[in-house]
């Protein structure tokens, strides 16, 4: 999806009230800025203003601790600063920064052209050293993505993918609002523009190799 297609969309989802993308919460003015800041930084007034969209590439880099973030859409989002955008495509770069290709996923699914991929078959495309994550058995896989993948603590992602051709949940250990694009995965209620998930990621590839090599 083309940055002009995504930023056209992302105009109509704010203006159906959608104001609010993992932990972050989206602020519009009579001028055509916006303002993003951590959505639990509300009413703060000691914020650290910035006015650059790639600013957020650095704000998404580390936790509150100073910890890198290798997952993006992980519930780690600092707290403290407020990012100040002129206009909409200014907005749409930096959300791709805090959450990279996450808006054009969206706008596919909207369109019904969002591929899923099953965590099997991304499991069997892999080569080399992570080859052998294929070997993951189903009780083994079950544990692993109820506990890599749920919203508080693991990702703030909607799993959109399934276990295997034949439809298995991704993990019975994960509430059925996983799955579900229009829950706020955060454990608010605001309406959102949901993180979707439309196949595992590296990580958790990574990490179901670490599994097998443990089990052996």
């Amino acid at each position: 999806m083309s940055a002009l297609a995504q930023e056209r969309a992302l105009g109509d989802w704010l203006a159906k009230g959608l104001r609010c993308i993992g932990q972050i919460a989206i602020e519009s003015g009579d001028d055509g800025a916006f303002v993003l800041r951590h959505r639990e930084d509300s009413g703060r007034t000691d914020l650290a203003v910035s006015q650059r969209a790639d600013d957020a590439a650095e704000l998404a880099r580390f936790d509150d601790g100073g910890n890198y973030r290798p997952l993006k859409t992980a519930p780690t989002l600092r707290h403290g600063w407020k990012l100040c955008l002129a206009n909409l495509a200014e907005l749409r770069l930096a959300l791709d920064l805090f959450y990279p290709g996450r808006l054009a996923a969206f706008l596919a699914f909207e369109k019904n052209a969002l591929t899923k991929t099953t965590l099997r078959d991304t499991l069997e495309r892999q080569t080399g050293m992570y080859r052998i994550a294929a070997q993951i058995r189903e009780e083994q896989a079950d544990e692993l993505v109820g506990r890599f993948c749920r919203s508080d603590g693991g990702c703030l992602r909607t799993i959109l993918w399934r276990r295997d051709a034949a439809g298995t949940v991704p993990s019975t250990r994960l509430p059925p609002d996983k799955f579900d694009p229009r829950h706020d995965q955060t454990g608010g209620s605001k309406p959102v523009l949901p993180l979707l998930c439309q196949e595992a990621c590296n990580l958790l590839v990574a990490e179901a190799r670490t599994v097998v090599q443990t089990d052996r």
